[in-house]
């Protein structure tokens, strides 16, 4: 099936708000953990958070950071067990999804409708722009969402704040379509409450007929973003985080959530050094600004270069279009996944709805129109390219299993730690 001729805006466009806005006590739920991120730790020896937590804003320090060094058990809430196996969907029940806009196929919604007629559901589809916004609404308890798609750094809040259900995998037997690496995940070992959604890395977009060079053969492809004559052609993305852990991984470094005071300063030195040489956009549109000629090159995540295609002006060839991430998968990377939402009417219709999405023929469907990749056991590299989901020039965007084992993922931070990264990413926008 290849991807459908539609473009919608990118699902990523707001996440560089994300750690900005949550209000009073919860925001300092929501970044105050002083766990450490040491070194590596087996399953075995994983937390395990402790029991017993309420809705009632919890302790700061009693949450801890989850991480592929430091693995997390999350606990089952007294009085929030998983449902009983066995029930039937709840009849003539309307299902609350919140997602981001554009974010999952409205025919696969009505796929599910139909799959599911014979119960009588509907499902209504309300969007949010980003994370402080959605667990603002779920949190208040104004409308009942049955089911949200969220990213790691929010497990530990929906968790402590006794948000979501815990799933009782009798109702998720399409989880087997999934990579293994999703069915004990570091962020919820055990996938008591999550089942993934969909994968990405963070790297490089370009035009190869306005940049001329394959920046792929680089030495250190970050370097584009330091060549002056790129100046005025290119940008970054509007997130902190990325753009820091893009710097330190091209200075050569690996910890992209370090609190070293040293390495944090030479990072920032590294970025001004940027800003001075190519002055680089910093923005969230290099999707329709790489396409349209707007911008020569960009950061980018993956999933929105796989949608590029469908923003080339006409006549202008879409294989033009080029994506790096490092090959060896040693880059940033991130996955989001759906959740069963504690607050919501339909807790049966909610698992089938995530089992539904995470089936094989479904997830491909969804890929098809939002151009990020699940992580199905059934997907190849050759197989995305063969079948049209991924242009052959995009090849390099699709992401291997093996990459999630050794790519680096963006973590909750301390909030001195924060405060830090905020600080470099003020003085850079300042310049930009």
């Amino acid at each position: 099936m290849a991807p459908s001729p539609r473009r919608p805006i990118s699902r990523r466009r707001m996440l560089q708000a994300s750690a900005l806005a949550l209000p009073g006590a919860w925001a300092l739920a929501a970044c105050a953990r002083e766990q450490p991120l040491g070194g590596p730790t087996s399953a075995a020896s994983a937390v395990t958070a402790p029991s017993g937590a309420t809705s009632a804003a919890p302790s700061p320090a009693s949450i801890p950071i989850a991480s592929p060094s430091n693995p997390v058990k999350w606990p089952i809430n007294p009085g929030n067990e998983p449902i009983a196996s066995g029930l039937e969907p709840e009849a003539n029940a309307t299902l609350r999804v919140y997602n981001y806009p554009d974010y999952l196929d409205k025919a696969v919604i009505k796929d599910f409708e139909k799959e599911y007629a014979e119960y009588g559901a509907k499902v209504e589809y309300s969007t949010f722009n980003d994370y402080p916004e959605a667990l603002t609404k779920i949190r208040s308890g104004s409308i009942p969402y049955d089911v949200t798609f969220m990213t790691y750094s929010s497990i530990g809040r929906l968790v402590y704040g006794d948000l979501i259900r815990p799933l009782n995998h009798d109702y998720i037997p399409n989880i087997s379509d999934v990579w293994d690496e999703f069915k004990d995940p570091w962020y919820d070992l055990g996938w008591q409450y999550t089942v993934p959604y969909v994968i990405y890395t963070t790297g490089i977009g370009w035009r190869s007929d306005l940049i001329g060079v394959t920046i792929g053969d680089w030495p250190n492809p970050y370097d584009v973003f330091w060549d002056a004559k790129y100046a005025g052609k290119i940008a970054v993305l509007d997130d902190h985080r990325e753009v820091i852990g893009m710097t330190i991984l091209r200075d050569g470094g690996t910890d992209v959530n370090t609190g070293d005071p040293v390495a944090l300063g030479r990072t920032r030195d590294a970025m001004l050094e940027m800003l001075s040489a190519s002055q680089p956009r910093v923005t969230i549109t290099g999707y329709t600004d790489i396409p349209e000629g707007v911008l020569a090159l960009s950061q980018c995540w993956s999933g929105d270069m796989v949608t590029g295609q469908y923003y080339m002006p006409e006549g202008v060839d879409p294989t033009v279009l080029r994506f790096w991430s490092p090959p060896d998968g040693r880059g940033l990377i991130g996955n989001d996944f759906m959740v069963n939402l504690k607050g919501g009417q339909n807790p049966v219709l909610a698992h089938h709805f995530i089992n539904f999405m995470v089936g094989k023929d479904v997830s491909l469907k969804n890929f098809s129109w939002v151009g990020y990749q699940p992580p199905l056991k059934a997907l190849t590299p050759e197989s995305m390219v063969a079948d049209g989901y991924v242009p052959k020039n995009l090849a390099s965007a699709v992401i291997k299993p093996e990459w999630f084992g050794v790519g680096y993922p963006i973590l909750e931070l301390p909030p001195a730690v924060e405060a830090e990264y905020q600080a470099i990413w003020q003085q850079f926008k300042a310049g930009a």
